[in-house]
């Protein structure tokens, strides 16, 4: 049996990983979950807390879903279910996942599991650092995985590995939060981006995510949310992967953007605050 600080529980590696009823390590942290977010429906629809654990802060393969719109978040499923949100990345198989699922799920489970996530308030998950060598990892189901004490360069990308790997990638922790490097002057080079549009490049996200990243209306909240998933939803916007509706409001936003910028804009956006400090933090981060 496994155990993880702070939890009572005790569970198999088999039950952790069940896809029709993952263990829930911290049943007070959450309100109580619909039977789809739970179990989800065999044999075609996976428990959504098993890969988005179940207070909705997911991984860096996947997305941060608790706090999304309730609308947006229905949205999405349908997009994804009538086939205009795909990957750019053919080996990226857990969006084919979903593709399947929403196809699968009935629309009381769709609106049942956006209004529990949407009920979740985002809080902080995710530490941006800044670094020229990072620590050396291997890639394990589409997450960065640390393996010992050696390090590389970081070149230029986003290294978003979990604090704690056997927490995170055998126990499935869902308390247990994420690292995510950036190459040097990421954070100064999204900034101008994000905030002033970089000179014409592109446009302020504050415009539809509003004055404090944290969302507006049926806009999504990019503060604090994975970089890599950021990145992920730029760069198929601007390829034309994704195609829903909203992402022709985003076509002039990614049309100019190098992957650098992508990559500046992300690192940004994950390391600004939610919750009530986020307004003091923009102020404050623009000095």
């Amino acid at each position: 049996m496994k155990h993880l600080p702070g939890s009572s529980l005790a569970f198999t590696l088999t039950q952790i990983r069940d896809a029709f009823g993952p263990a829930d390590w911290y049943p007070g942290d959450h309100p109580q979950m619909p039977d789809v977010v739970a179990h989800g429906r065999r044999p075609d629809v996976r428990a959504c807390s098993l890969c988005h654990y179940p207070n909705g802060k997911g991984r860096p393969e996947n997305a941060g879903v608790s706090g999304l719109p309730v609308s947006y978040f229905i949205q999405t499923m349908a997009d994804f279910k009538n086939g205009v949100r795909k990957s750019s990345d053919a080996r990226k198989a857990n969006t084919n996942l979903m593709i399947a699922f929403a196809k699968a799920m009935t629309d009381d489970e769709v609106k049942a599991a956006a209004q529990y996530f949407g009920a979740i308030k985002w809080t902080p998950w995710i530490k941006v650092v800044e670094a020229k060598t990072v620590p050396k990892t291997r890639i394990a189901g589409g997450m960065f995985l640390v393996e010992g004490e050696e390090k590389e360069p970081i070149g230029q990308r986003i290294i978003e590995t979990p604090e704690n790997t056997e927490a995170t990638e055998m126990l499935r922790d869902a308390r247990s939060g994420f690292i995510a490097y950036v190459p040097v002057g990421s954070l100064k080079k999204g900034e101008a981006l994000v905030t002033s549009g970089g000179g014409g490049k592109t446009t302020q996200c504050a415009v539809c995510h509003g004055a404090d990243l944290q969302g507006l209306g049926p806009v999504p909240g990019i503060a604090g949310r994975s970089p890599s998933y950021v990145v992920r939803q730029l760069y198929d916007m601007q390829q034309g992967s994704r195609t829903g509706t909203w992402t022709d409001l985003m076509k002039p936003v990614v049309a100019k953007l190098s992957a650098d910028d992508m990559l500046a804009i992300a690192a940004y956006t994950a390391a600004r605050p939610v919750g009530a400090t986020a307004n003091r933090g923009l102020t404050s981060a623009g000095r």
